[in-house]
């Protein structure tokens, strides 16, 4: 059985109201969409703006209400459970956000950010909490000497570092990770990206990873699920994506990745 197994998810928006309140029409976010993610896995969501795949990873977590569908996670369907066994089963499944400037409280200290789910979710006393966060931090490569730091005096890369040790805390299953290097410098995406490329491997975790961008993916992601206005077109290895995709939309996001060569082309 795969740890997740996704079925049938479905989400619409309303698009406007008339002058008596009453909506005028709807947006399908998200059409019918189904795949599974299996342990230490990383199943990559890719797409244009607006295909839907920023949602379906909001859905997985239930931070957005689907229309309908299931979603299991190791066995159980998040779309059903109750606030107190939905909280549970949160800490077997974490987000890492786009842009870590707005998914980290400027008012709290690394270190309070970091522990903060082991407040929520543990009976840990703070000395075993700052220990955790130490260890954390020293994983993800910046050190225990930015507890102390506020978001403000942090980069970009930093700030993204501190976002992916909080995701850690609780030591999750998996991970949905919603564009997590879109907001950074290009020198900083391939350091973060092998930063989650290693800690896959060391901790087994698998991976919802949300991406616009075919060309980062190859290096982390083993399927890729291709989004079109709310619907799957088009899914296999990174391998069947890369060197025989089947549909045009494919072909075309294929062809946007930039090549070394001005005028060459990719072969696909």
């Amino acid at each position: 059985m795969s740890l997740l197994e996704v079925a049938n998810l479905t989400k619409s928006f309303p698009t406007g109201r008339n002058l008596l309140g009453r909506r005028t029409g709807w947006t399908h976010a998200v059409r019918d969409v189904s795949f599974t993610l299996d342990a230490g896995e990383c199943l990559a969501v890719v797409g244009e703006s607006g295909a839907g795949k920023s949602t379906v990873g909001r859905m997985v977590l239930r931070l957005v209400e689907s229309d309908s569908g299931t979603v299991m996670f190791d066995g159980e369907d998040v779309l059903v459970a109750k606030p107190a066994r939905l909280r549970e089963m949160r800490r077997g499944m974490q987000m890492i956000f786009q842009d870590p400037h707005s998914s980290l409280d400027p008012r709290m200290m690394v270190l309070d950010a970091v522990v903060e789910p082991l407040i929520v979710h543990t009976d840990m006393d703070r000395q075993a909490r700052r220990r955790r966060a130490e260890e954390l931090l020293d994983k993800v490569g910046i050190g225990a000497r930015y507890l102390g730091r506020y978001p403000a005096e942090l980069s970009g890369g930093q700030l993204q570092r501190v976002a992916i040790a909080r995701a850690l805390t609780l030591q999750p299953k998996m991970i949905v990770c919603d564009e997590p290097v879109a907001a950074l410098d290009v020198s900083v995406r391939a350091q973060v990206l092998n930063l989650l490329r290693d800690l896959q491997e060391e901790l087994g975790l698998a991976y919802l990873f949300v991406c616009h961008d075919l060309a980062l993916i190859e290096v982390i992601a083993d399927r890729v699920l291709v989004m079109k206005s709310g619907g799957v077109v088009e899914a296999g290895t990174v391998e069947q994506i890369y060197t025989r995709p089947r549909e045009d939309y494919t072909r075309e996001l294929l062809d946007a990745i930039p090549v070394p060569v001005p005028r060459a082309t990719r072969k696909a």
